[in-house]
C-alpha cells in the first residue's frame, strides 16, 4: 500500500528471499512468515519481492505471481510492494508487470534483461520500460547495475533518459561503487529531482548513506533489517559515531555474502543466514545451485555472530 503522503516511496525496501521446500516448489507457509515478519519490522517502508535474491530468474511466471499474492495478502495493507520484473522480451514483462499490478503489487521494479551484457543503447532501454508498463502503468522503479556488469549497467546518457520517463519514481542504484553511485545521483537529481536514488549496494551502505539516499532497496535487510534501518536513521541524524559502529557489525557480513568468491552464491549465503537464524526450515536452490560447502556455511556463521545476529 502506498501510504498517502510527500515522497511516498522513500524509505529502507528488504528484498525477500523466497523459501522452497525440498524438492524444489515453493514452501509458501515459509514465505508467508517471511514476508510478514520482515515488512512488520519498526521503520520498514516495503518488501521488494520477485527480484535477484527472490530468485526471479529461476522462477516461472506462475510462480511469480503466487509470490506477489502471497506478498498482497499477507503484508499489502501494511508494506509498499515492489515487484521484480525480469524478462528478455518486452511483451513478455509486460505480461509480468500486468500479473504485478492484478496481484496487488505497487510498483514494479524492472531489470535489464541479460542479454544487455552483449548490446543495449538508450533506445532500447527506453523501449522495455515503455512497453513493459503500457499496459500497467504503475510506478516505476530502475535498476542501476553494478560497474562490472558491461551495457547492463546504463550508461549516463542511458539512465537520464530513463529517469525523465512518465511513472519512474525510484532507482535501485547497485553500481557497488562508491564514486559511480554519487555520479548517478548528482546525474539523476540534475534531470529528475523527484526520482528518489536509493543506495542498494549491500557493501557501502554507510558510504553512499552519507553521500545521500532517499532509501534503499537491499537483501540485508531481508537478514539484518534492524541494523540497516538503524543505519539510515544514525546517517539522518548525522550521528556518524553510531553510524560507524552499525557499519562495523554490517559490513563483515555484508563482505561475507556479496564480497567473496564466487559471487554466484550470494543468494544461496542468504537463504543460509536464514536457516541459521531459525526463520527458515532450510536453505533449498534451485539446480544448478546446489548446497553450500561447510566451511562456507561456517564462515557464515561467525559473520552473523560477529553482527550480533543470534537466532
Amino acid at each position: 500500500m502506498i501510504p498517502n503522503r510527500p515522497n511516498a516511496f522513500h524509505g529502507i525496501y528488504a528484498a525477500t528471499l523466497c523459501p522452497l521446500h525440498p524438492d524444489g516448489r515453493i514452501d509458501e507457509p515459509t514465505l508467508a512468515r517471511h514476508l510478514e515478519a520482515t515488512a512488520f519490522v519498526p521503520g520498514m517502508a516495503g518488501l521488494l519481492i520477485n527480484g535477484h535474491a527472490g530468485e526471479n530468474f529461476t522462477l516461472s511466471r506462475e510462480e511469480k505471481l503466487r509470490v506477489t499474492q502471497i506478498a498482497a495478502e499477507v503484508c499489502g495493507h501494511h508494506a509498499i510492494l515492489v515487484c521484480g520484473i525480469n524478462a528478455e522480451d518486452s511483451h513478455e514483462a509486460q505480461r509480468h508487470t500486468d500479473d504485478a499490478k492484478a496481484a496487488g503489487a505497487d510498483a514494479a521494479l524492472l531489470f535489464p534483461p541479460f542479454s544487455w551484457a552483449l548490446s543495449q543503447d538508450a533506445q532500447m532501454a527506453i523501449t522495455h520500460h515503455k512497453v513493459a508498463n503500457a499496459n500497467a502503468q504503475m510506478p516505476l522503479m530502475l535498476y542501476q547495475a553494478g560497474v562490472n556488469a558491461g551495457t547492463m549497467a546504463y550508461k549516463p546518457e542511458v539512465l537520464a533518459a530513463l529517469a525523465q520517463l512518465p511513472h519512474v519514481v525510484g532507482v535501485k542504484e547497485g553500481s557497488w561503487e562508491a564514486a559511480a553511485y554519487e555520479a548517478n545521483l548528482r546525474l539523476v537529481k540534475q534531470v529528475a529531482p523527484h526520482v528518489a536514488m536509493m543506495a542498494s549496494g549491500d557493501e557501502h551502505l554507510f558510504t553512499c548513506f552519507a553521500v545521500g539516499s532517499e532509501g534503499s532497496l537491499v537483501s540485508l535487510a531481508a537478514v539484518m533489517p534492524e541494523l540497516v534501518i538503524e543505519l539510515d536513521a544514525a546517517v539522518r541524524e548525522k550521528n556518524l559515531d553510531k553510524a560507524r559502529a552499525l557499519n562495523d557489525r554490517i559490513y563483515p557480513l555484508a563482505k561475507a555474502i556479496y564480497g567473496t568468491a564466487p559471487g554466484g552464491w550470494a543468494t544461496a549465503r542468504l537463504k543460509t543466514c536464514l536457516k541459521l537464524l531459525g526463520r527458515i526450515p532450510n536453505d533449498t536452490m534451485r539446480l544448478p545451485i546446489g548446497p553450500l560447502p561447510a566451511a562456507e556455511v561456517a564462515r557464515l556463521e561467525r559473520a552473523l555472530a560477529d553482527a550480533g545476529a543470534t537466532a
